[in-house]
């Protein structure tokens, strides 16, 4: 499985319960957005398959689509905040726009089925 923001807190929480279920983990994000972060307390990264690579990169985002070749996808990268998007608006829509199409394009290029679940919050915009 791969989860896309597994640094984030839903993401890492998301994470730690698909490992506590069995799965194998495989996790992409660009970094740990908060310190302290639920994922550095959990000491997470030692439990899978940590990436860091930005979801507006297309050609990182496929080469660990292709190497990882995950059954199911729970996509959870973004930039959440409001606030910060008002202080960078081009990186966000860069960010939750691109890279959203970035891992749809990813997943529709593998060559095996894979499920995607798209997570989002309330401060869609």
């Amino acid at each position: 499985m791969l989860v896309t923001g597994h640094t984030g807190f839903k993401g890492s929480w998301l994470s730690l319960w698909l490992k506590s279920m069995g799965a194998e983990v495989v996790g992409l994000s660009v970094d740990i957005p908060t310190n302290p972060s639920h994922f550095g307390i959990i000491h997470l990264a030692d439990d899978l398959r940590d990436h860091r690579v930005d979801v507006s990169d297309f050609s990182a985002v496929q080469e660990i689509m292709k190497s990882e070749n995950p059954d199911f996808v729970f996509h959870l990268a973004a930039q959440p905040l409001v606030g910060q998007s008002y202080l960078d608006p081009h990186k966000t829509f860069t960010t939750n726009t691109l890279g959203t199409i970035n891992i749809l394009e990813a997943v529709r290029t593998t060559q095996s089925y894979c499920v995607m679940v798209m997570i989002t919050s309330d401060k869609c915009y």
